[in-house]
């Protein structure tokens, strides 16, 4: 039951925050893309935040209405979770302020949520 919740609830914020991506946080979120990143992807930092927007919709969805894959799915999510944690690194280290995140404690705190996040994952998608 708690696996159960922990999952749809995980699903929900990844649609939450991808979507968040995709629109009203869309400019803000360029500013913790690292400029290194546009050089090895050879895209634009509106392109990543866009496609990083996509794929967390797609992994919500999928995590919701796919459960036989719910093990691969966790994966998946927690290796995103590791993807983009450079970028959070990048913010903090920048000093820049997007919306929620307008201080160096809260940027700070921010780093020690993502492996919270990668544990969430693989516990709430893993075989009981």
């Amino acid at each position: 039951m708690m696996r159960s919740l922990a999952r749809a609830a995980l699903a929900l914020l990844l649609v939450a925050a991808g979507a968040a991506h995709l629109t009203t946080l869309r400019r803000g979120f360029r500013i913790a893309v690292p400029d290194w990143t546009t050089r090895l992807l050879r895209a634009d930092k509106d392109t990543v935040v866009v496609v990083s927007g996509v794929v967390e919709v797609l992994l919500g969805v999928a995590l919701a209405v796919l459960p036989r894959e719910r093990v691969r799915i966790g994966v998946a999510i927690a290796a995103f979770f590791v993807a983009v944690f450079p970028g959070n690194v990048h913010h903090w280290r920048t000093r820049a302020s997007v919306p929620g995140l307008d201080t160096d404690a809260k940027r700070f705190a921010r780093l020690f949520l993502q492996p919270v996040l990668v544990a969430w994952a693989l516990w709430a998608t893993r075989r009981p």
